[in-house]
């Protein structure tokens, strides 16, 4: 669901259901029904409506009324939870599975395209846990466990890290438990798993925080 802020024409000014703003196209929107909360979830499928027109649905898009799911999978809401637990390992694993081969996308939060936080938000809000847009806020609204990563972290933490001079965050990843995380990095190229930090990583490193 998204707010209207403010409009250009054709283009719109929008807030999403976690606070981050930012310019769409009417054309990729429709009117709120206040039903979304029941319509299925997609987990990468392909819809066809009453035309026999069909689209793309990315993870975790909704699914409206009266389309068929052709190809892939939707679950239904009341299925997500048992699905995707909210659970440190089964979060592991959906990182490691659900965007495996993602390429890296600035503001991009599906398997087409995403970005270090996107991943994140996007795999966490997928196990009942939501969070903010940017790296920072995922670490404002976490709890400290350490301040640095060469410190024991548990699967399902989250691991942050700055390329600046003032420290302020840049980078998060999701801890595996066993000395490595998962993340979408540029310098990879998407989404990778680092069996074992870097020095680089490690000088970079901000602090060890947990969502739940």
């Amino acid at each position: 669901m998204l707010q209207l802020v403010d409009g250009r024409g054709d283009w719109l000014h929008v807030r999403g259901a976690d606070d981050y703003e930012g310019w769409t196209h009417v054309g990729f929107l429709m009117p709120f029904t206040g039903t979304e909360a029941t319509w299925r979830i997609s987990l990468g499928c392909v819809t066809c409506d009453a035309d026999g027109a069909r689209r793309a649905l990315p993870l975790g898009a909704r699914v409206a009324p009266g389309l068929d799911v052709v190809e892939g999978v939707a679950i239904d809401p009341a299925a997500r939870a048992a699905q995707f637990p909210r659970d440190r390992d089964a979060i592991v694993h959906s990182a490691r599975t659900l965007f495996t081969g993602t390429s890296y996308l600035w503001g991009g939060v599906t398997p087409w395209g995403v970005d270090c936080s996107g991943l994140v938000q996007r795999i966490f809000a997928l196990h009942g846990v939501p969070l903010r847009r940017d790296a920072w806020q995922q670490a404002a609204d976490a709890v400290l466990v350490s301040d640095g990563v060469t410190a024991d972290h548990a699967p399902g933490d989250l691991l942050f890290f700055s390329d600046r001079d003032d420290r302020r965050i840049t980078h998060v990843g999701i801890a595996t438990g066993d000395g490595g995380m998962i993340h979408s990095s540029l310098a990879r190229g998407g989404v990778y798993a680092e069996k074992e930090l870097s020095a680089k990583l490690k000088e970079q490193s901000v602090g060890i925080r947990r969502a739940f």
